[in-house]
């Protein structure tokens, strides 16, 4: 083999591996806009929230920051519901430490993680005055 062709397989076998390892890698992410007109029934409050995630899809970590305003109440009980589309109820699948609301994270299963990236998960803040849910938010993919 030539010097120049050998060069140029070695480049090639180096780049195949650098995309190869970090091709299955991936930093994903996701938000949530919390509000009551969500919850299902609909809850009349003026509460809002926004969830910011983010999901490594080789950890399986899910990291998130959760800010609200306007509740009726302390938050009581907070959750990832799923699988879900909008309109739809689920159990919760992943809890949110409510002591800790504003950051937190878990690590996905499988099926967690489908229902992600499926856009079938939301976010649902509880309170006493709304036991099911005061505000709620659909987990999309960031733009």
């Amino acid at each position: 083999m030539q010097p120049r062709a050998l060069k140029i397989g070695v480049i090639a076998v180096v780049s195949f591996l650098a995309a190869a390892s970090g091709g299955y890698a991936e930093q994903m992410k996701f938000m949530a806009e919390l509000k009551g007109s969500e919850e299902v029934p609909p809850v009349q409050t003026s509460a809002t929230g926004m969830a910011n995630i983010t999901y490594d899809s080789e950890s399986k970590n899910l990291s998130w920051t959760i800010e609200h305003s306007g509740l009726s109440g302390d938050v009581s009980a907070a959750h990832f519901h799923g699988p879900a589309g909008p309109g739809e109820n689920a159990p919760p699948i992943v809890p949110i430490d409510v002591s800790a609301l504003a950051k937190g994270s878990a690590t996905l299963d499988e099926a967690q993680a489908s229902a992600l990236t499926e856009g079938r998960l939301y976010v649902n803040l509880h309170t006493a005055a709304n036991p099911d849910g005061e505000i709620r938010g659909q987990v999309m993919k960031a733009q």
